[in-house]
């Protein structure tokens, strides 16, 4: 099983967005038997709660299946997870920070690195928390368009892992 985790700050907005829209490619690519996607958040603030209702009302809206509790990224969870995905660079850099090992801090990488239209000034999914509802509708446009190119590279991992 090839293990994916999204990650942002408290695991109610962006990282449970990403993690039903990966969901969603992954099973519509046919390798729901062999991927797995979860996320988490780098503080624990929330643990315990469901995704912000914005948020479900955006997913929902666009068709999305989410049912979520937020939870805190620990970093004996790195040992587990193949790819550690962070929605910004301050969470890249906590992750990072947080790994025991360089293997594992080299596991973490930037949604936004794999939508090749996003440039460097725009690595960042913005947070839509203190927002409006169309924060989070903008946050769903760039998870998307970032989720073709993780598939690509995820289905090569899996090839690689699984071969």
């Amino acid at each position: 099983m090839y293990r994916v985790c999204f990650v942002c700050t408290g695991n109610i907005c962006r990282s449970p967005m990403a993690e039903s829209v990966f969901r969603a490619r992954v099973a519509e690519a046919g390798l729901d038997a062999l991927v797995e996607v979860d996320s988490a958040g780098t503080g624990g603030w929330h643990e315990g709660d469901g995704a912000d209702p914005r948020a479900v009302t955006v997913l929902e809206g666009a068709g999305y299946e989410q049912s979520h509790r937020a939870r805190q990224f620990r970093a004996s969870w790195f040992a587990g997870l193949d790819l550690v995905v962070a929605l910004d660079a301050g969470h890249l850099r906590d992750l990072r920070a947080l790994a025991p090992t360089p293997e594992d801090a080299a596991k973490v990488r930037l949604l936004r690195s794999y939508d090749p239209a996003a440039t460097a000034a725009e690595a960042d999914v913005p947070d839509p928390y203190y927002g409006s509802l169309d924060g989070f509708e903008h946050c769903l446009e760039l998870v998307e368009a970032a989720s073709s190119g993780l598939l690509d590279a995820v289905r090569e991992a899996v090839k690689e892992h699984t071969a």
